[in-house]
């Protein structure tokens, strides 16, 4: 797949009226935007043709950057010296490409490839780039994929897919609406005295090793006499019988009504991936999953807020234990363990990260994108719940919509079904030898 890069520019915001607010304020970051990933994320959508010109979504982002200002800004030091979201109006970088073919005979959607990260900008490279990168590329079928990648300190993808929706609203000359609720510095005071009633170092934070640094580079480490080009990302289709059958069978042994999709789906996929990785009895397994705290705040934190408001949950079992006991069995560790990420352990987060440890520690976040294998333990990013679909800029919601291609073997991104089937797709992540026993027993039930 050729991919031609035509013009290249930066989309600052434009105001109603005009008239630009102040461009020397800043937003401090708070403690739930400090912990998370520092890095760009990507995910492309396609939308069938007809689409809108090139301009129109121009114009669109320009209008929807007005709402979400700091998407348009840089991430820097406010005037206390502390990490913050500097709204200088830089604007995004708005990238148009063409591929002279159509998007059928290329298809690099249907099977997760390097080929994919031509079709946006490049998270790599200097760190000032900026926050918000657009990429659209058309096929000559009249196919229009765009591709969009997002600083994750800025949003979370709950806050993110939220700007996106705004972009495609903006883009139709409709009100961008619900408005965003931007007030990440105050929202989230420590009490008054704190109550840390939670173990977060070796959750949210640990410290770092003598011999490892952050930002060292391991491109090109070999772990486990592994070279990280062998790894290599798979898409499973799971269909909504199949779903049902695993959600039945998880459930069978429940004594709490059943358990829900992800956490059937998940602890499948748990015991799957430990089975094909050949771990046994004696050998830990740890999963990190993603748990959103609007709901579980109380009281709850408006859906449209924006910044990031996730933790994490880490389920943990004995390998062998996990292979050789029913999938309800995983799903239940799941279960509990999410449970476990409440309002009471929100608010602890909230008093230990702002007691001044983290900096007299020196602590690093968990959460750290310069991992590159993660064996024997998974991460899970679960997208089944939010909105990106909702995309439309005019001509309809997108027919196809992933996560970038991302070879950090442990990690699994689910998705619901582009097929509109009811189904569940998961992009998982592993060492090529452990894939192909994987694909041999990841849709047998057990």
């Amino acid at each position: 797949m050729k991919v031609k890069i035509t013009s290249s520019k930066t989309v600052k915001p434009v105001y109603d009226g005009g008239v630009a607010p102040n461009l020397s304020e800043s937003v401090p970051l708070n403690v739930f935007d400090r912990v998370t990933y520092d890095v760009h994320v990507a995910v492309i959508y396609a939308f069938r043709p007809p689409n809108p010109p090139n301009a129109t979504l121009e114009q669109g982002l320009a209008k929807a950057l007005a709402v979400y200002r700091e998407w348009a800004g840089q991430l820097g030091d406010g005037p206390d010296g502390k990490p913050a979201l500097l709204l200088t109006d830089r604007g995004a970088r708005f990238v148009e490409a063409c591929v002279d073919a159509p998007l059928a005979r290329s298809m690099p959607l249907i099977k997760p490839s390097p080929e994919l990260l031509r079709l946006h900008p490049s998270i790599d490279g200097p760190a000032e780039k900026p926050l918000v990168q657009v990429q659209l590329t058309r096929f000559a079928c009249g196919s229009l994929v765009v591709g969009f990648t997002a600083h994750h300190r800025v949003a979370d993808g709950q806050a993110t897919s939220s700007f996106l929706v705004a972009w495609g609203l903006a883009s139709r000359g409709m009100p961008v609406g619900p408005l965003p609720v931007c007030d990440r510095a105050v929202r989230f005071r420590p009490r008054d005295p704190p109550l840390v009633e939670f173990p977060h170092r070796g959750a949210e934070y640990h410290h770092l090793p003598a011999t490892k640094q952050r930002g060292d580079d391991d491109d090109d480490v070999l772990i486990g006499g592994v070279a990280h080009d062998k790894i290599k990302v798979h898409k499973v289709h799971f269909t909504k019988d199949f779903v049902a059958r695993l959600k039945a069978r998880a459930s069978s042994s429940s004594r709490r009504g059943g358990y829900s999709t992800f956490e059937s789906v998940v602890g499948h996929l748990w015991r799957a991936i430990t089975a094909a990785r050949g771990l046994g009895a004696g050998e830990p397994t740890r999963l990190r999953i993603s748990v959103n705290g609007r709901g579980r705040m109380r009281p709850p934190v408006p859906r449209d807020y924006f910044g990031n408001l996730v933790l994490w949950a880490f389920p943990v079992s004995d390998a062998g234990d996990l292979v050789s006991r029913p999938v309800g069995h995983a799903a239940g560790l799941i279960h509990r363990a999410v449970a476990r990420v409440d309002d009471a352990y929100f608010r602890s987060f909230v008093d230990f990260a702002s007691s001044g440890a983290v900096e007299a520690e020196g602590l690093a976040p968990t959460a750290d994108e310069s991992q590159v294998v993660l064996c024997p333990d998974l991460e899970v990013d679960s997208w089944l719940g939010i909105n990106f679909y909702d995309l439309d800029f005019g001509a309809g919601c997108p027919f196809y919509f992933m996560p970038s291609y991302l070879p950090m073997e442990g990690t699994m991104f689910l998705l619901p079904s582009f097929l509109g089937d009811g189904g569940v797709e998961a992009y998982v992540s592993l060492f090529e030898g452990h894939l192909e026993e994987f694909k041999k027993i990841c849709y047998h039930i057990a």
